[in-house]
């Protein structure tokens, strides 16, 4: 039986940079990945990161268009043992704010 990861990141970055890492260096199905908003608004985290700051955005005007609704969950069905260890790693790695059993 497999194992159900969840984890809550404060940025979109922070999600995608740790989605990238299981999917990229630790062989994980993306299919095994799902990446939510934590309510029912669409959001890009509760604090600016990435091309949602003022420097990631093309052109000389500073944007202040991020959806801030709250934060970013992350979660990973995983087969074994071994990728459980690999998963929490990653999300430790990146930041994650909580991170649960499902």
């Amino acid at each position: 039986m497999g194992t159900t990861l969840n984890a809550t990141f404060d940025t979109r970055r922070e999600a995608e940079m740790t989605v990238e890492r299981l999917v990229q260096e630790h062989g994980i199905d993306r299919a095994d990945v799902v990446v939510a908003a934590s309510g029912d608004r669409n959001t890009a985290g509760v604090e600016r990161a990435g091309s949602d700051t003022d420097a990631g955005a093309p052109g000389t005007d500073a944007r202040d268009d991020a959806a801030l609704q709250g934060a970013v969950i992350v979660t990973v069905e995983i087969d074994d043992e071994a990728t459980v260890a690999k998963v929490r790693e990653a999300f430790g790695e990146f930041d994650a704010a909580a991170v649960r059993e499902a």
